[in-house]
């Protein structure tokens, strides 16, 4: 039989949990092995050269586009027909334009617009079109039927009809773009995403929500969507790079922003009335940044794909 420890005396020391026990650490190996998975997918990412190409470019771009126009001081607004399609030299480091624009300050200025309207177009579509296949393989049944159906309709109408329709109903600003190109980015984002939710409902964290009463805005905002995160950003960063093109695609057409608004695709727009002259720096420079800050992306997504997965397969 056992006894108690004597009055005075201190606990059981076999009761105690000691330093190192399974008690103490239980919290500590969770922590770890999440830290461990966050690690080694930073790992994966950092050895991904192409990965750290595409972030410096980026970062490059930001910073021309964002910091340069405080730096180099243009007048983007008014033209000066005499001073149109000068060739670089003092003054003007990359010549100017047809409207006698300054073409680095243009460059600088069409790029604002290419990457606020690419990254904002990509965030709206990426937020509608998860929460859209959240909900549909989330519920499931003749819910889950019947917002396919909507999306496989949609996606039958050709992109490059519905983008002229829409573009000339609608007078193209920067907030109609972003609407008018995340109206058609978000599709994609749903399929994915419904498919991400077929698979995680049948998690026990999921079945546990639904045990504990809780409802299905909950599970969808606090387990569905968080635990599809790789998924999204990856889709994120790709969809940002086809904003960009279709922006461009759109300004090549004449369908993009108006003056004196003006993005890389409109600059090259113009620089094609040119094209059997020796006007170089109207075509080269805003076909060279819109290569570049599309490619930067993709490499960007690739290296995210394979760190988000390298973390799945250690979870």
């Amino acid at each position: 039989m056992s006894v108690g420890p004597l009055p005075g005396e201190g606990p059981d020391p076999r009761e105690v949990p000691q330093a190192g026990s399974d008690v103490e650490h239980t919290g500590g190996e969770v922590l770890g092995a999440h830290r461990s998975a966050f690690r080694r997918g930073l790992e994966v990412f950092v050895e991904n050269r192409l990965a750290l190409l595409g972030l410096g470019i980026l970062v490059f771009f930001i910073l021309f586009c964002c910091v340069g126009p405080h730096v180099y001081h243009t007048d983007q607004m008014t033209s000066r027909l005499i001073d149109s399609n000068l060739r670089p030299g003092p003054g003007h480091p990359l010549g100017t334009d047809s409207n006698g624009y300054d073409e680095l300050g243009r460059l600088m200025y069409g790029g604002q617009a290419s990457l606020l309207v690419g990254a904002s177009a990509a965030v709206l579509a990426t937020v509608v079109g998860t929460l859209y296949g959240a909900v549909s393989g989330y519920v499931g049944g003749i819910v889950d039927v019947v917002m396919m159906r909507i999306v496989d309709g949609v996606l039958a109408i050709p992109a490059l009809f519905l983008l002229l329709v829409l573009s000339t109903i609608y007078t193209p600003g920067r907030l109609v773009m972003v609407f008018l190109i995340a109206s058609l980015s978000w599709l994609g984002a749903a399929r994915l995403i419904r498919g991400e939710s077929l698979t995680l409902r049948v998690r026990e964290y999921v079945q546990a929500v639904r045990m504990m009463g809780g409802g299905n805005t909950r599970a969808i905002v606090r387990h569905i969507a968080p635990n599809a995160i790789g998924t999204v950003v990856v889709f994120a960063t790709f969809t940002v790079a086809d904003s960009i093109l279709i922006l461009a695609f759109l300004g090549y057409l004449g369908l993009g922003l108006q003056p004196p608004q003006t993005d890389w695709g409109a600059m090259l727009s113009t620089a094609t009335n040119y094209i059997n002259q020796d006007y170089w720096w109207l075509l080269y420079p805003p076909g060279a940044c819109i290569i570049l800050v599309c490619v930067a992306f993709n490499f960007l997504g690739d290296a995210l794909r394979d760190a988000f997965e390298v973390r799945l397969q250690r979870r």
